[in-house]
């Protein structure tokens, strides 16, 4: 029998057999094509689902929620970096807006949480929308500086002049009924938001958005309002990120100057990362790896930085297209030697 030195052989990558026309269209003869497809996705769901159901004590319960809210963050972050183009740091600003908008509506005005978060999502979204837009003439790294500033500079404005509670918050706030609701509250909102966000760019409007990241030039030639559309995408995430802020506060019962840290803008950031940027799910997956990975290490106290550091440099060199990108390269592809 004939053997072949490694340098007599390369690997192939082959297609399993489902031929893609188009990016959301496929052609399926059998259901085991069907359940090729859907596999993955009801698996995503069902284990979202049952996985507070698993875990062992409130406190583990309590940190998927922390999941859900880095999740949605992480997502909001994909979909502006790249499918809109507009890398935005603001995570923390749009947490901070919803809120403070919910636990003011709260404490104020004695409204109930059913109204409370989704009035602090709808307005917390046009009320950033509207102070971000100034800034949308800017791409890249100086719409993502002028982003960082929004969350640090609305902190300083109100612990300096001592409104919404200064430096002491608004504690008090209503808090959902128990942790079930907690739980199953985030977790459809992200399951919904995360579909509903791959439906939309296959769309005439992600198309748009895409059109916009890649050459806005082009697309203002067109007679298209690229200020416009850019205010769609950010109106979007900020909806996403303003929700996830209302949910926060009424989770704690609290709101405070800590809702503007920059945790919330950093960590989703990482999370895209390590799940795989420009695929909307897998930083999902990096917000559920993160989060418990952060509780984890909380005994090593700040030493933990330069955990993530290392963990974030080995992504970065070693995976740098993430943990999603990746498996979806292997469950859509198989790989096999030839011969040279």
């Amino acid at each position: 029998m004939k053997t072949y030195r490694p340098r007599d052989r390369r690997k192939e990558r082959l297609d399993r057999g489902l031929k893609v026309r188009t990016e959301g269209i496929y052609a399926l003869s059998s259901w085991k094509e069907i359940s090729y497809l859907l596999a993955p996705r009801l698996m995503l769901i069902l284990g979202l689902l049952v996985m507070p159901l698993f875990m062992p004590n409130l406190y583990w319960q309590r940190v998927i929620c922390i999941m859900g809210i880095l999740g949605l963050l992480a997502l909001a972050f994909d979909f502006l970096a790249n499918y809109v183009g507009l890398i935005c740091l603001g995570g923390a600003f749009f947490i901070g807006i919803g809120g403070y908008i919910a636990g003011i509506l709260n404490s104020a005005f004695g409204l109930p949480i059913v109204v409370t978060i989704p009035a602090a999502t709808l307005g917390g979204a046009v009320l950033s929308t509207v102070l971000l837009s100034p800034c949308f003439p800017l791409r890249g790294i100086y719409f993502a500086i002028i982003t960082l500033m929004y969350p640090l500079a609305v902190s300083r404005i109100i612990e300096a002049l001592d409104i919404f509670g200064g430096t002491e918050g608004m504690p008090g706030l209503d808090t959902l009924p128990n942790i079930w609701s907690a739980l199953y509250s985030i977790i459809p909102v992200l399951l919904f938001s995360l579909f509903a966000l791959r439906r939309l760019v296959t769309e005439d409007l992600g198309l748009v958005f895409r059109g916009v990241k890649d050459n806005d030039q082009a697309v203002k030639a067109s007679g298209i309002s690229i200020t416009r559309y850019k205010a769609y995408g950010t109106f979007i995430a900020a909806a996403i990120g303003c929700f996830a802020g209302a949910y926060l506060v009424h989770l704690y019962g609290w709101a405070g100057i800590s809702l503007f840290a920059l945790d919330f803008s950093i960590l989703p950031i990482a999370a895209s990362v390590i799940g795989g940027m420009g695929t909307l799910v897998g930083p999902v997956l990096g917000a559920f790896i993160l989060t418990p990975l952060t509780e984890l290490l909380r005994a090593f106290g700040t030493l933990r930085i330069v955990l993530y550091s290392l963990l974030l440099a080995g992504f970065i060199v070693f995976k740098p297209e993430g943990l999603m990108t990746y498996a979806q390269r292997k469950y859509h592809q198989f790989e096999h030697w030839v011969e040279v």
